[in-house]
């Protein structure tokens, strides 16, 4: 297994509770939309066995073009002891790097796309924005809705309600609205779902979707095979 290490370069503070931390790319780190990595603090690998509290598995919000790895996570005043310490190491703290993977690329079926997240969920669809934005050959749209009580939305400047190629966004602030969205945008038989969240976040989706047709192959999810088989059973 290849460990790239590499540093803090700056921090973004998105909204109050939530942050960006963009990496240096280390040479011969390479990625695609829609990956995930596994960030590790210094001392992971101290021991016989990896310190599995020293490690989380983290979306990569940023395009290789960009140049640099941007990790966004919410950071709230009470969090975890890894967050607090990755927080702590600030501009110049060493981070590694490893097992990046995209269970999510955009798919370009001549369909339309519909990203569904909570949260700070939407990070992960932020590169698979950008590369349509980039390229639009094959996908018919794009539109995102996202359920977030706090109202900070992510990437408000990206994630707009109209733009003039294809791709509009929603924020809604109650699981309840969202949900009845959710079944208006399953009218589309043919469409692709991606969805990004926590296990029961996905469940949820799941089942509205297919309550209202959609197939287990319109729905991509942010996880390894088996783990995806398992949650569309």
């Amino acid at each position: 297994m290849k460990i790239y290490w590499t540093k803090i370069n700056d921090v973004i503070e998105e909204s109050p509770e939530t942050k960006t931390y963009i990496l240096d790319c280390p040479e011969g780190f390479t990625w695609e939309e829609g990956a995930h990595t596994h960030l590790a603090l210094e001392g992971f690998n101290a021991g016989d066995k990896p310190n599995r509290s020293l490690i989380r598995h983290m979306s990569i919000c940023t395009l290789p073009d960009e140049k640099t790895i941007g990790i966004t996570t919410r950071v709230r005043e009470q969090c975890s002891e890894f967050k607090t310490r990755l927080d702590a190491l600030g501009i110049g703290g060493e981070v590694a790097l490893f097992k990046t993977h995209s269970n999510v690329p955009l798919k370009r079926e001549d369909k339309s796309v519909y990203l569904l997240s909570s949260g700070v969920g939407l990070a992960t669809f932020r590169p698979l924005v950008l590369d349509y934005l980039n390229n639009s050959d094959n996908v018919k749209k794009i539109h995102s809705l996202n359920v977030d009580s706090s109202k900070n939305y992510l990437f408000p400047d990206l994630f707009v309600p109209e733009s003039e190629n294809g791709l509009t966004s929603e924020f809604i602030d109650n699981r309840n609205g969202y949900y009845t969205r959710v079944k208006e945008l399953a009218e589309d038989k043919d469409g692709l779902f991606y969805v990004v969240g926590s296990d029961e976040f996905l469940s949820e989706n799941i089942s509205v979707l297919r309550s209202q047709g959609i197939e287990t192959e319109q729905i991509m999810l942010d996880k390894h095979e088996k783990t995806r088989q398992e949650l569309l059973i």
